[in-house]
């Protein structure tokens, strides 16, 4: 399955990804990242630069308590990395408006790549079926990224399962646009409006349906 191989075998090819965006943003050439079609592949943090160093260090302290102060005694590197990673650090800790403002403060040619790191980062979180954080971290991305088809898909598998059935019709169906593949994951994401539009009222149903490959 396509979208199943980009999520869980193609995995480390983040970083070619992430300095095509940078890149192209140093050319000036920000309006086909901002609507690109082709997200990143999932990874983790990028291994060998000084940001990712950092946000090894700083990922235990990336909660509602402690992340105000190890950001502020401990800055990332001021490159637009380096405010990727200290974003997905405040999305972790639930704290999306500094996160959005962390990526707001860089160039609008690199919000993207900073969007992308986000997504790297919070991804895990999502697969874990945190959805109370997953769902508003995968909104900051789409805010960035809007037509990212797995932030839209995990975006308003999150939001059905929080109840948020506007917000959940609105990203799946999007995210139906865009993903064509006849998969598990489109068959979720049309079995979840299917249920949002029954006038009987299945769209209470809280059962998540059954992701691919589990």
């Amino acid at each position: 399955m396509a979208m199943h191989r980009a999520f869980h075998i193609a995995g480390w090819g983040y970083v070619a990804i992430c300095t095509a965006l940078v890149l192209r943003s140093t050319r000036g050439d920000t309006g086909a990242l901002t609507h690109s079609a082709a997200p990143p592949q999932r990874t983790s943090s990028t291994t060998g630069s000084s940001a990712a160093e950092w946000f090894r260090r700083a990922r235990p302290y990336c909660n509602a308590v402690e992340v105000a102060t190890v950001q502020r005694g401990s800055p990332a590197p001021a490159t637009a990395e380096g405010a990727g990673y200290e974003a997905a650090c405040f999305a972790l800790a639930g704290r999306i408006d500094d996160a959005r403002r962390r990526i707001d403060a860089l160039p609008t040619g690199q919000r993207v790549y900073a969007a992308a790191i986000v997504f790297a980062t919070g991804h895990p979180v999502a697969d874990a079926g945190d959805d109370r954080s997953a769902g508003p971290i995968m909104e900051l991305v789409i805010d960035y990224w809007p037509d990212h088809y797995m932030a839209l898909y995990h975006a308003g598998m999150a939001e059905y399962m929080l109840g948020q059935h506007a917000l959940a019709r609105k990203n799946l169906t999007a995210f139906l646009h865009i993903y064509q593949q006849p998969d598990g994951w489109r068959n979720n994401a049309m079995e979840i409006l299917k249920r949002l539009d029954d006038p009987a009222g299945h769209g209470q149903e809280q059962r998540r349906p059954r992701e691919p490959g589990q």
